[in-house]
Order: C-alpha cells, then sequence, then structure tokens
C-alpha cells in the first residue's frame, strides 16, 4: 500500500516539476523577447505579468521535487548534541509541519481563486485572469504538502538509523 502511494506520489511530484520546468522556460523565453525588444525600442508588452504569473509555476511547481530530494534549508546546529532517535523524531515532525503549511497555503490560496474568479480578478497590463494561476499554485502546494506528509509516514515506519542528513539525489 505504502509502495503503491509512493508511486502515485512521485508521478504527482514528477507532474509539479513538469509544470515548474515550463514555466522556467516560458519566462526566460519572454526575458529574452523583452530584452531583444528593448534594445530596438520595443519591449515585450505585459512582460512584467509573465514574470510574476511564470514565477509562481516555477517556485511552486519545483517545491515538491526539492523535499523529495531533500534539498530544503536545514540548520543542524544541535543536531550532533541530540541523540538519533530525538533527530529522528524531529525530522517526522518537520514534514509534518511541512506539510501543514503546506496544505494551509493550499487551502488558502484555493479561496483566493475562487474570490478572484468571482470578481474576475486579472494581471495589470495583458489581464490574464489571476484564478487559472491560484489554481495552479494551489495544487501544487497540495502535492507538495502530500509528499511532506508521506515521508513522515515512511520515516515513522523505518525507524531511527543514524544521522538523518539526505544527500542531493537521493
Amino acid at each position: 500500500m505504502l509502495a503503491m502511494l509512493r508511486k502515485l506520489a512521485d508521478g504527482l511530484i514528477s507532474l509539479s516539476a513538469l509544470a515548474g520546468t515550463l514555466g522556467l522556460i516560458f519566462v526566460t523565453l519572454v526575458v529574452l523577447a523583452d530584452v531583444i525588444g528593448r534594445a530596438f525600442g520595443a519591449p515585450l508588452r505585459g512582460a512584467q505579468d509573465f514574470y510574476q504569473m511564470g514565477m509562481v509555476i516555477i517556485v511552486f511547481g519545483g517545491m515538491a521535487l526539492c523535499d523529495k530530494l531533500g534539498g530544503h534549508v536545514a540548520v543542524d546546529v544541535f543536531e550532533d548534541h541530540f541523540p538519533d532517535a530525538f533527530n529522528h523524531w524531529l525530522n517526522i515532525f518537520a514534514a509534518l509541519l511541512g506539510a501543514a503549511i503546506f496544505a494551509g497555503i493550499a487551502y488558502t490560496v484555493y479561496d483566493s481563486a475562487k474570490l478572484s474568479q468571482m470578481l474576475k480578478l486579472a494581471t495589470n497590463i495583458v489581464r490574464m485572469p489571476k484564478w487559472y494561476f491560484q489554481w495552479a499554485l494551489s495544487v501544487m502546494a497540495l502535492i507538495t504538502a502530500i509528499g511532506m506528509a508521506l515521508r513522515a509516514v515512511e520515516l515513522a515506519l523505518s525507524g531511527p538509523h543514524g544521522r538523518a542528513r539526505r544527500e542531493f539525489g537521493e
């Protein structure tokens, strides 16, 4: 059961990371077009709107993958002074707290998206509807929360096993 959940979560994480990658490519192309346009006296209209909405996709698209790979900043000033079992429970608590925070972000932004849709809120220059990006952020934050919660369960079932440092790519 847990292996099936992990496979599903990994698929969602990969999908979210793909969205972030596509967002990065899009924003890079927008920057390129804007810079070239400025050189010829014709900057890209709405480039700021595209940057802002693209950054939402880039940041939240990669967040779940960052967690999966252990890429978040960790301050381990006291880790060497605590027993392995205590560090293990701290890691479980951190994963659960992260899951709660990202679930809260997902819920809050979802509510905001409903309001944005009702009020027909859009970006300033090209009038792109904001709620599409808010929904995307909400879904990607939820995927991150699911990944963190699953990591907490996996940590809880694995038991303490030495220092909990995770290397990039593990």
